[in-house]
């Protein structure tokens, strides 16, 4: 009989925390219409996240 072959375990992942500024990766601007003239339109855009590039995780530098 052979002994059993022993495997290292990985470590566990650490929680990453959320991002402090959408928790989810995107979030909501307003945007602006028309041609001359901007307005701002009351409607709302989803666009990525510049802190956490899209991840909804807080950066770690």
């Amino acid at each position: 009989m052979t002994a059993p072959k022993r495997t290292a375990r990985r470590p566990a992942k650490s929680k990453s925390t959320p991002c402090p500024d959408c928790q989810t990766g995107q979030v909501s601007e307003s945007f602006k219409v028309g041609a001359r003239s901007k307005r701002e339109s009351s409607d709302r855009q989803e666009a990525l996240c510049l802190t956490c590039f899209g991840t909804g995780q807080a950066p770690t530098d």
